[in-house]
């Protein structure tokens, strides 16, 4: 009996299982954003769009499931934690929760990819499931390290855009700023991974992106 066919592996449909839901919120918000800020209408506008950004959340499931044939654990992850802070967000009425949720996303994936290598292993290795094919010991774990570094880095950058801006400036900066420098940095890396065994394979499917909060 022949083997199922693989699954296609497609850049875009990573990118829009991982950055779909942060684009619902976003367009959510602005559709039901009163004109004048703050008050009771901004709540609310923050509580449908919430209530928008958890669907778009598990829509995305099920496409990576349906579509890439898998769906990571980190994206299991990250989607368990969008959902249980989005809950909060919506029963309480209160941003706080959706805001502060990125901060506890790369706070854990942090901690997850710090004990790792205390342990001597590159955790993202099992969190991406083998997405650098022919990736060596080596490049994992330091790729772990460079993205637990960087995950304390976008911690502490939602933590201020939290503090010093509007509920709009920061869903705004967190959407273009954040997403932009986190290609960026992941770009950065290919380098390394190159030197490493990236691409030493036929073919080679790279996640581009950290989780989305």
């Amino acid at each position: 009996m022949s083997e199922p066919a693989a699954k296609p592996k497609s850049s875009w449909l990573n990118l829009l299982v991982d950055y779909g839901p942060l684009l619902v919120f976003f367009v959510a918000y602005r559709w039901s954003k009163p004109d004048e800020g703050g008050g009771i209408g901004e709540v609310l506008a923050v509580t449908k769009s919430t209530v928008a950004f958890m669907i778009a959340t598990v829509i995305a499931l099920v496409v990576s499931k349906w579509r890439l044939g898998k769906v990571s654990p980190m994206l299991w992850l990250s989607s368990v934690l969008i959902v249980g802070f989005g809950s909060l967000t919506v029963w309480l009425n209160d941003p706080f929760y959706i805001q502060v949720k990125p901060t506890v996303i790369y706070l854990f994936f942090a901690a997850v990819l710090f004990a790792g290598l205390m342990r001597g292993k590159a955790m993202l290795k099992y969190l991406l499931q083998s997405a650098f094919d022919g990736l060596s010991d080596e490049g994992w774990r330091k790729l772990s390290r460079n993205w637990a570094i960087w995950f304390l880095v976008l911690a502490v950058a939602n933590e201020a855009l939290r503090a010093f801006l509007s509920f709009d400036g920061w869903l705004q900066a967190k959407l273009w700023g954040v997403s932009i420098a986190s290609f960026l940095f992941t770009f950065a890396q290919i380098p390394m991974l190159l030197r490493h065994g990236l691409g030493e394979s036929e073919e080679v499917e790279v996640e581009t992106h950290p989780p989305q909060g």
